[in-house]
Formats: structure tokens, sequence, C-alpha cells
């Protein structure tokens, strides 16, 4: 069983902010040293090496003070395989996910076929570990292949391989079909992840959306991308609050995806005031959760509408923007998730929606709201790490012995310009970036993904 020693590290997550070192043995964390300088941390792995092994044999990574902190944990990425692999696979999207510091992601059901069973959802899952860059949890749909009225098959689910079911991408229109799939996913320890979007609504934006796409009058673009954020704004607010409800009544845990309005955050502060929390398996131990999450988006906390670019939910007005950065502070925000939603250059002018971001999420969040004091880094390895971790029950997220030992070095000092059309560090096959030019610092530069050190790739 081989070991590490990362030393001259800046230790970060939750609860933490030192200089340090982290020793890693096998898939574990086996020590981590806070205010160790590189003598002192060597003297101690050797002797919690030799106390647990009876050798003190190690190699050693030198961060040379760099920022070291848990890998982070997505739980809403779309990785398009099966069925769209011409916009992104698994090896692309591992390579892009692990580039960008994650060691673990929830993968959205909006495949082709559908993946509507634990079976399914198990295949994919063990072709990610195959490719052997990061773990992933592949969520299954709340209805058989989408077809808004099946909901049977959530009944079967195992929690531990299948944590999370959802609709992602659409919604499930009837409210009784709703509640029997939330009631179904209660009873079998799954989490309910919400697209919150009313259909009819959605689809009254959607001519208002197309005739943007072919304006080239800027004010024009922008007025009628205004009414279609009108109707997307009602849709989100309203669907919002008719799946908290029904998430209620079922007593399920449930999951607001990339919240993006005042209103949403408003209702999502009312329902975790109302729900008692509850007990969370969480390996050895039990976290005590909210049984009400919510997500927001690196691109709906650092862009607005003001910004022509198309995404579910849109981009919204800085008086949104402003709101969904005070619930990063205030804990009604729980974490941070990509939304990751690589697409071919057709496919985006012919105006569908989302961003390309999994690889530079960090990057983003560290320049636009640690770089501007907006939010502590601790506080974004909580959003990023520790929280989505304890949503999933996993023992991840934190430097803490005895834990996965998923680490992320961060550069954050050194400033380079995202570029997607360098292959040689861009690895999603999507480059539908809207930060394409944009000097970001934050980059990763090394990762360990259960203890081997996957990034860079050999």
């Amino acid at each position: 069983m081989s070991s590490t020693l990362v030393l001259n590290a800046r230790l970060i997550d939750k609860n933490t902010d030192c200089p340090g070192a982290v020793l890693i043995r096998g898939e574990r964390i086996a020590g981590v040293f806070r205010n160790a300088d590189s003598s002192s941390a060597r003297r101690l792995a050797a002797a919690a090496l030799a106390a647990d092994s009876g050798t003190s044999d190690y190699d050693e990574y030198d961060a040379k003070g760099a920022v070291l902190m848990p890998a982070f944990v997505d739980l809403h990425a779309h990785f398009r395989d099966p069925g769209f692999t011409h916009k992104e696979d698994l090896l692309s999207a591992s390579r892009a996910a692990a580039a960008g510091g994650y060691g673990t992601v929830v993968l959205m059901a909006n495949t082709d076929p559908v993946i509507s069973d634990g079976a399914a959802a198990a295949a994919v899952r063990e072709r990610v570990r195959e490719i052997g860059l990061i773990d992933a949890f592949q969520a299954v749909s709340l209805t058989r292949n989408f077809d808004g009225r099946d909901a049977s098959a959530l009944s079967s689910l195992d929690s531990r391989e299948v944590p999370v079911a959802t609709e992602d991408g659409r919604e499930v229109a009837s409210s009784a079909v709703m509640l029997d799939a939330m009631r179904r996913c209660a009873a079998a320890g799954v989490v309910v992840s919400c697209h919150c979007e009313d259909p009819e609504l959605a689809a009254g934006a959607k001519p208002f959306r197309a005739q943007a796409l072919a304006e080239s009058d800027s004010s024009r673009v922008k007025t009628l991308l205004g009414e279609a954020e009108c109707r997307l704004r009602l849709a989100e607010d309203l669907m919002t609050d008719r799946n908290l409800s029904l998430a209620a009544a079922s007593g399920c845990r449930v999951h607001i995806a990339h919240a993006s309005t005042a209103g949403v955050l408003e209702s999502i502060r009312r329902a975790k005031k109302q729900r008692a929390p509850v007990a969370v398996s969480r390996g050895g131990d039990t976290a005590i959760v909210s049984p009400v999450t919510c997500e927001a988006t690196p691109h709906h906390l650092v862009l607005t509408d003001d910004y022509p670019a198309i995404v579910n939910p849109p981009l919204r007005p800085a008086a949104d923007r402003a709101a969904l950065v005070a619930a990063l502070l205030d804990g009604t925000i729980d974490a941070i998730a990509t939304d990751h939603a690589p697409h071919t250059p057709a496919d985006k002018a012919a105006g569908a929606p989302g961003f390309s971001g999994i690889q530079t999420a960090f990057a983003v969040c560290f320049t636009e709201l640690v770089g501007t004091g907006l939010v502590g880094l601790s506080r974004l390895s909580a959003l990023m790490a520790a929280n989505p971790a304890e949503i999933l029950g996993l023992e991840r997220g934190l430097l803490k012995e005895g834990w996965r030992a998923d680490l992320a070095l961060a550069d954050v000092d050194s400033a380079r310009t995202l570029d997607p059309d360098d292959e040689s560090a861009w690895f999603s096959k999507g480059k539908n970036t809207p930060l394409a030019g944009t000097p970001l610092r934050g980059w990763i530069t090394a990762v360990w993904n259960a203890g081997r050190r996957v990034y860079p790739f050999s």
C-alpha cells in the first residue's frame, strides 16, 4: 500500500485555513498535520505510518504553498453518455472534471436511452470507474423514459448506489405523479433533485428566444430575452413552490437545482424553517441535515442578464445575482453545482441552452467570489465539497483522517486566460463557455482520487 505526504501546502476545508501537510495511505487520508512545517510534517508522517504498518516509507509531493483542498463534489452535470457522445462522452467529461478538481460527480439522466433504473445507472457508474479519474453517481429519471406517468422503478433503488433521482431538463407536469415519485424516493432514501420549471410557461418563452437568436440589433435582442425571462422567472418560482409543498407532504428529501431568482430563495428559506432536520448515514457517522437543500451554478453567481447567452434557467438581473451571493453566506444555498452542459457549436447556434463549465467552476468562483471579497475560501470549499458530500451521505469533502483521499491542489496566485480552443489544456468536447478569453485564478494543478494522483494526466 503506497503512501504520499503532500507538504508545504495551505490547507483549506470547511473548518480549516492554515499551513500544513496531508498524509495519504492507500485510498484514505492517514493524517492531517495542521500548522506543521516540512520537518514537523515528515516526523509526524513517519510516526503515523510506523504505528499503522511498521514502515515509515512514503513519497513526497511538494505543494510549494498552493492550496490543498478536498476534491469537489458536483451534484449536477450532464456527461451526455450514452446517446449524445458527439457532445461529450464519459472519458472527455471525466478528464474535464478531474482537471477542474472534482472527485465525485452526479450525472443527469437525460441521455439516450434515458437512465430510468438502478441497473442502467450501475452500468454507467462502472464505466466511469474503469476510466479511473473520478467517481460518479448516475441519477435516474423520476418517471420511466421521462414519460411523466410511471414512477414505479423508484421503489427498487438502492440509495447507496443511486442517491439522486431527477427529471432534470424538464418537469413532471402532473402533481399527482410527482407526489407518487417523491413518496417512493422517501421510502428508498433517495434525494429528489428538481428542475423547477412550469412546462407551459417555459414553452411560451421559446419563441422569444428563437427571435433573439436571429436578431442583430443588440437592444432588440435584450428586449426579446427580457420577454422570455419574465415567463421563465414565473416558471421557476411557481414550480419551486409546488415541488417544495409536495416534498413536505411526501416526506422526501428535496434538492432544488440551479436556483436563480430571489423569489425561489425566499421559498427555500421558508421550507427549510418549516421542516425538521433528518439523520443521514455517512459511512461510520450520522449527519444531521435539512431535508430541503439547493444549489446555485457558477454562471448564475457571476453573470447577469446583460450577457446575451442562452441557459436554463436564464441569466438573471443583478438583483437576483446579489440575492444568490447573499444566500451563499446565510446558508440558504447549500452547494455550488456546475450544471455542466456541453454542446456542439451547431447546437449552440440553434439555441441549445447551457454552458460547459466543470473544468472552470472553481477558478471562476475563486476569481469572481473569493478574489473580490464576496465569499471566503473555506466557505467556497464547503459549498463545493463538504456540503454536497453530506447531501449524498459520503465520507468526503473534508480534510479528515480516515476519509477518502480525494484532494485537489490549486494555484490561487497566478492568472491564466481561459481558452477552450487550447486542446492541451481544455478537455471537454464542449467549448461553449461564456468566459472564453477571461483571465482566471485558481486553476487546478494536481488531483488525487482515492489516493491516486490522477491529474496532471500521465
